[in-house]
């Protein structure tokens, strides 16, 4: 009796699961990562892949990052190349008991596959390889030389994407486009629009690291002094909490709400249409709508981490906070400082950057490039609104923006308010049927680029 293979879905929805199963948690302690789970999901994806492996060059950098080359076969290979990103290493999945299945089965329930990585984001780097396989076995070969950068240790330092953005530059290869994870296709993304909006990250916000330090002679808790360390930390994180960053309206978001404009209820639309005269209260509104919303509008600081006294009779000696900052498009990570300094107003309270990148560069939402890509999704997604819109988290991707001025952060993953509130806490999982649209996103890009 002849069988007949898989179809894709099913083949890629396997190769997920086995990945998942894989334990690639990274940090920032080098003794908290187990190399061989890394090792071990680079060998399962040589196996899973075999006419990716045979075909494409593949190299390590960093230790664990994968760079791959597909080479092009036109007269002018290696002069429009571009990178596909990806990172397979995940944040840790918690207490496994919170979790409906367990966070590194990789079950399969018929309908979603489950598991840590499924949408950040190991989803998305099958999706590249399932649709790189599929069209090598069908003889496809691209014109252009095409690269695939799976990173390693994007939920922490990043700095693997860094050493490949680093070599392909010492190489002279400079990408015509490159895209990573980042928006999706949102559904209930934006209030009063009904239809699913594929947002694009065309920027994102700077990620700094701002530890708060006071310092105290300590002591006795019985004989407490006036604005001890704790006290006086508490204070400076009151005050930064009573004053949050000024608002503006970014003009890629303004773009957005342009973009939404004839989807939303008309007195919305009448609003939308007329963003220079209403743009003053609609920042203000965006403000006050919801967390979201407000982060669109302006530098966020979150308070993360406290440290005080070991003890429960002693005073601290020491109190620190570590302060979690968004630093807007149009900002820099000194000015951000500089203002809470201002903010704190108490030169006693030691301010120490941990770390910090300022905002990536904006590509453009117009242009070959762009129009690539919205075609692309639009074929896949033919109900999405395609927009532009500026990230609030941190990609690989910002690595690449010295090399290359179209940047952009896309899954192709329909993904509601629920799959989108799974990522980096409990019950992560991809719909199967969602899956397969991704792959099949990603054969319509290698066959367009």
């Amino acid at each position: 009796m002849q069988t007949t293979s898989a179809p894709p879905v099913s083949r890629a929805a396997a190769a997920l699961a086995e990945l998942v199963r894989f334990r690639t948690v990274s940090s920032r302690l080098e003794h908290e990562v187990d190399t061989g789970e890394f090792d071990g999901f680079i060998a399962a994806l040589a196996r899973l892949y075999p006419a990716v492996h045979a075909a494409l060059d593949l190299e390590r950098v960093d230790g664990h990052a994968l760079l791959y080359r597909w080479p092009g076969t036109g007269p002018d290979a290696a002069a429009r190349p571009a990178v596909l990103m990806a990172h397979y290493d995940v944040v840790p999945a918690g207490d496994p008991d919170g979790w409906t299945r367990p966070p590194f089965s990789g079950h399969n329930d018929g309908t979603y596959l489950w598991g840590r990585g499924t949408l950040d984001d190991k989803g998305q780097l099958v999706a590249v390889m399932e649709a790189a396989e599929t069209l090598l076995t069908a003889g496809f070969a691209p014109a252009h030389d095409l690269y695939f950068s799976f990173g390693n240790n994007e939920e922490t330092a990043g700095n693997s994407a860094a050493a490949a953005a680093e070599l392909l530059a010492g190489r002279g290869v400079k990408p015509w486009l490159v895209l990573d994870e980042g928006g999706a296709v949102a559904g209930g993304a934006f209030p009063g629009v009904t239809r699913p909006a594929a947002v694009v990250g065309v920027a994102e916000k700077g990620i700094l690291d701002v530890e708060l330090l006071t310092r105290d002679p300590g002591g006795h808790a019985s004989t407490p002094p006036r604005m001890g360390a704790t006290a006086r930390l508490a204070r400076a994180i009151t005050r930064i909490e009573r004053s949050p960053f000024p608002q503006s309206l970014p003009d890629v978001t303004a773009e957005m709400l342009r973009r939404f404009g004839p989807h939303v209820p008309a007195p919305m639309r009448a609003v939308f249409g007329r963003l220079s005269v209403f743009r003053a209260p609609v920042t203000l509104l965006f403000g006050r709508m919801g967390n979201e919303t407000n982060a669109m509008t302006r530098t966020t600081v979150a308070i993360t981490t406290l440290e005080g006294s070991a003890a429960a009779n002693v005073l601290a000696a020491t109190a620190r906070a570590n302060a979690n900052i968004r630093v807007a498009v149009g900002e820099t990570v000194e000015g951000t400082v500089e203002r809470l300094r201002r903010i704190i107003r108490d030169p006693k309270v030691e301010l120490r950057v941990v770390e910090g990148n300022d905002p990536s560069p904006v590509s453009a939402h117009s242009g070959a490039q762009w129009q690539l890509l919205e075609g692309c999704i639009a074929k896949a997604f033919p109900e999405a609104l395609v927009t532009p819109y500026i990230m609030m988290g941190g990609t690989d991707s910002r690595r690449f923006t010295g090399i290359c001025d179209a940047v952009y952060r896309f899954a192709p993953f329909y993904m509601d308010a629920e799959a989108r509130g799974s990522i980096h806490a409990v019950d992560e999982k991809i719909a199967l049927e969602t899956l397969e649209r991704g792959v099949g996103f990603y054969e319509t890009l290698i066959r367009e680029l």
